[in-house]
Formats: structure tokens, sequence, C-alpha cells
């Protein structure tokens, strides 16, 4: 099939609150008939095509299917129907090569339909009773201008449990940084990334304060500036800094770093931009709306040391 559009045609998105996204199905569901559509932020395709061969590996999940090499690039391939607990009438046809979090992965549906752009204030939470115990694998819902709907797709948890990490070494290497009054304000709309964050926030030994996405952060800083202006105190006095993922939906990351860059109550707060979206350009991106650092997921020893730097003692506290 074809490469999707260039990564810099896209930089305009960047900051307007806007996101395309790629739809797909993963078939007819058996028995109900059903056919859903799924969404996936374009960012994060690199390839649409017919499927490869794949070579068979015993000892994986049942939903990983195999591994295929593109371009000297070997990876793993999801069949996202078994993945998310589909039974459908046909197998797929269709590999979607996907990019964050710095690896290279297949997943393969039924068909792709189109690619949307949308306001990121069109994404709402789906509803609670919508998740699973551990985290639903869906963060997002939209509807499209014909009424249907479209469940976007929560990558995070796709790569945490196609390639699962090991907490203890993940995070026993971290050492406190030594500022136990400072908090930071985190948002993630991915429920595994939150407790991903949480973990390093705890290991680093620092307070934290989550939310699920770029507008609760926002309503949770104005709220502080209101208490903090009663108090004749600065909001950086209870907030020391913000991290944001960039993809969430009713506010994404750009719009919240610049809204709170370009607001003289929270100019003293540093802002980390913690996403998937790896790459010079995507780092170029966060940049531009003034954030003070960017850090790929997961690392969580590269968000220590940008932490480290953003709490530095004598920082611009009130």
């Amino acid at each position: 099939m074809s490469n999707l559009t260039p990564l810099e045609a896209r930089t305009s998105l960047a900051g307007t609150n806007k996101v395309e996204i790629l739809l797909f199905t993963l078939g007819t569901e058996t028995p109900g008939g059903r056919r859903e559509v799924f969404g996936i932020n374009v960012f994060k395709v690199r390839e649409v095509m017919r499927i490869p061969e794949i070579t068979r590996a015993p000892g994986m999940p049942r939903s990983v299917v195999g591994m295929v090499t593109l371009r000297a690039t070997l990876m793993a391939v999801l069949d996202l129907a078994e993945y998310v607990g589909i039974a459908v009438e046909a197998r797929p046809e269709i590999m979607l090569v996907t990019e964050y979090n710095g690896q290279t992965q297949g997943l393969l549906v039924e068909a792709v339909h189109s690619i949307h752009r949308l306001e990121w204030s069109s994404m709402k939470v789906p509803p609670d009773m919508l998740s699973k115990p551990g985290g639903s694998f869906v963060n997002a819902v939209t509807a499209l201008p014909d009424g249907r709907l479209v469940l976007m797709l929560d990558v995070e948890r796709v790569l945490a449990e196609l390639a699962p990490q090991d907490d203890n070494v993940m995070f026993r290497a971290l050492v406190p940084l030594g500022v136990p009054q400072c908090t930071v304000l985190f948002a993630d709309d991915s429920s595994v990334a939150r407790k991903q964050i949480a973990h390093t926030l705890d290991a680093l030994g620092v307070r934290h304060i989550g939310t699920n996405n770029g507008l609760q952060a926002w309503e949770a800083l104005e709220n502080i500036a209101t208490q903090a202006r009663a108090a004749a105190r600065k909001p950086s006095s209870t907030i020391h800094a913000v991290l944001t993922d960039i993809e969430m939906p009713e506010m994404d990351g750009f719009i919240l770093a610049k809204r709170i860059k370009s607001d003289p109550r929270f100019a003293d707060i540093p802002v980390i931009m913690h996403s998937s979206l790896s790459g010079a350009q995507n780092e170029k991106l966060g940049m531009s709306v003034g954030v003070d650092e960017y850090v790929t997921k997961f690392e969580p020893q590269r968000l220590a040391d940008a932490l480290s730097r953003c709490l530095a003692p004598g920082r611009g506290r009130g």
C-alpha cells in the first residue's frame, strides 16, 4: 500500500488542538454482527501495508502472532482483534506499522478507511463503566459527522502488554531527588502511563497530583491559582513542575503548555513534555510551545534527570 503523510507535513497541527486520526476496523463480531470503528493518531503510524510473511515463534502471548522484518527492522506483530477480545468472522488483511516509545510494531486489522482531522476537544474520556479491571484499551471516544462513534486505541497499554517491563528493574536504579517538599502535577490519558509516572515520582520522593488530560490539568492549575491568591502566595508555592503528555482528549499537551507559558500566574512553573512521540522533530515541536524539557516515554532515568533540573533548589519557587 503506501506510507502516510510525512511528519513534516503535519507539524502545523502543533498548538492548534487538532489531531489527525486513521480509522480502521477489526471485522464483524460473532455473534452480534457489530463492526466497531477504531482510531489511532496518524503521528504513530509509519506505514499501512498488506500483511507480509510472518515468522511464528513459540511462547508468545496469544495475541502476538509472530515477527516480521521490514527494512532491516525486526518487529513483533499483534492481532488487534485477538488483543481486544473481539471474535471476528474473517482474518485480518492489513498491517499498520506503528512507532511510539521508540519501538516499532505491526498491528493487524481488517481494513483501514480514511483519515479525519478533528479537534482534541471533540475527544471525550470514556465512561468509567467501560473500563475493565487494570484499565481499558480505549482511552478516548469521538463521534464522526455521520454519527458513528470512534474508539481511540490506548497505544501505551498495547505496548505495555506487548513488551511488558519488570517494574523492579525499571525503577530500582532511581535515587530520590532530595526535594520532599516539591509537588508535580501530571497529565496523561493512558492508565498505564499514569501508573508508570506515579511509580517514578514515588521512587524519586516527589509528591504528585495526577490528571487524565490537559483540560483536567488546566482546571487543577486554575483552582490552585485561586487558592494561592487568597493566601497571598504564588501558584508555584504549591505546584513546582507540570509533566504533560501530548495526545490527550479534550485538551492536548501543546495547548496546555502554551496556556501555562503565556499565563503570568504560572510563568515560573517549568513544564516537561513526556510523550511517546519520539524523534527530533517532535522534540522541536514541544520546544516551540515553550516547554522546558522534552522526554520520550518511557525512560525513568531520563525523566528523573529532567525533573532534577526543573526542581533544582531556588528555581523560581514562590
